[in-house]
């Protein structure tokens, strides 16, 4: 007797960018297909694969079996993990590989990691040989819901994040869910906040789908995480067509990102990960449109709640009002010397404003103030 073998729905989700448009697939086991889908996109020759040693423990071995199968010659390029490998220093490092390996116009890389990970290889891609094309294979939440759409690549300066970089879209985004089960219970988490982002900025019933299944969602449910990564390529899917050089719409993805990535750069890129730092990046944003009139407490009420519910941080950590500034300055977000930020007016609707440091300074001092009473009462002790 034949046992029957479950069939594995797949999800195909469009990135309309004319002759550059590119598909997401989601689908379970699809890390066994890889040979067949980069047939189907039309890769051929050498495939450099460029993941980081902890995923190469878990999908190398697997990767190179199915592409070798499939035809393909490939060649692993392993980096060290982290978003300190995100520098031009790594990309030297690859190119000198492909320049080895004689890789051509032709060739492909394979982008098989997380954020950091399809970021450099996108950017290598984009400058070798004037670009060959890449596949992004993300294995992290934050890749599966964000960085691998849209065709933003890049590394970091000391100075800022992704302030040296190129737009190069992929041939194909291909999500398998089933990775998300090796990740580090941290990763997981911090993920949720680019989950979590999509709902404030363009979708109001994706947050209260969110609010109602987190525990779900954090215990990977199959049917949960399949919904949050297909709502989340929907919606980043939509504003790249609209928008693909960030212009215009495509800004408000950078909602939680001014306070976020000036957190990250403050602290050396060491201390919070990116979804933390985004995190908490929206909980402050929020509560300075609260500040500055743009939005109700209410607002600010659900986000930090959600936020915390995932077990994100919401709290900015111990740092001077210009650490903060001088950093939020530095990044790619700041036009003609105007520091930007996107703010919600409601749950599912954001604007793009200009800051003002005053204004900004009071929001912030305000924040302050009750810390400070608290400590200041802690060092006087009872009885004072």
């Amino acid at each position: 007797m034949r046992t029957r073998v479950r069939e594995v729905p797949q999800e195909t989700i469009p990135v309309e960018l004319g002759e550059r448009s590119y598909p997401i697939i989601i689908q379970r086991y699809l890390l066994r297909a890889l040979g067949t889908e980069l047939q189907r996109v039309g890769c051929s020759g050498k495939i450099g694969i460029v993941t980081d040693r902890n995923l190469a423990k878990h999908y190398l071995q697997l990767a190179r079996r199915v592409l070798k199968a499939a035809g393909y010659h490939v060649i692993p390029i392993v980096l060290p993990p982290g978003e300190r490998t995100k520098t031009l220093r790594t990309i030297a490092t690859i190119m000198d590989v492909l320049v080895a390996e004689k890789f051509e116009r032709a060739s492909t890389l394979l982008a098989l990691g997380g954020g950091v990970i399809g970021d450099i290889t996108g950017f290598s891609a984009a400058i070798y040989q004037r670009g060959i094309p890449f596949v992004q294979v993300p294995t992290s939440l934050v890749a599966q819901v964000d960085s691998s759409v849209g065709g933003k690549t890049g590394v970091d300066h000391a100075k800022g994040k992704n302030l040296i970089g190129a737009f190069n879209q992929p041939r194909a985004v291909l999500i398998d869910p089933v990775t998300l089960e090796t990740l580090p219970i941290r990763e997981k988490i911090a993920g949720l906040a680019e989950v979590i982002k999509y709902g404030v900025i363009a979708d109001e019933p994706f947050f209260r789908y969110l609010e109602h299944n987190m525990e779900a969602i954090l215990a990977l449910d199959e049917q949960a995480i399949t919904r949050i990564v297909k709502r989340s390529c929907e919606i980043k899917a939509e504003v790249v067509a609209a928008d693909e050089r960030e212009a215009d719409r495509r800004r408000i993805l950078n909602f939680g990102h001014t306070i976020g990535h000036a957190l990250e750069a403050i602290g050396g890129y060491r201390g919070l990960i990116h979804g933390e730092a985004v995190a908490i990046g929206m909980v402050c944003e929020a509560d300075l449109a609260r500040h500055l009139g743009y939005c109700s407490e209410e607002v600010v009420t659900r986000l930090q709640a959600l936020v915390a519910k995932a077990g994100l941080p919401v709290q900015m950590p111990p740092m001077t009002f210009g650490a903060l500034w001088t950093a939020m300055r530095q990044d790619k977000k700041v036009s003609s010397g105007t520091v930007y930020c996107v703010v919600p007016t409601q749950i599912g609707t954001v604007q793009v404003v200009p800051l003002e440091k005053q204004r900004v300074r009071a929001w912030f001092d305000g924040k302050r103030a009750p810390q400070r009473r608290k400590l200041a009462n802690q060092l006087q002790g009872p009885g004072r």
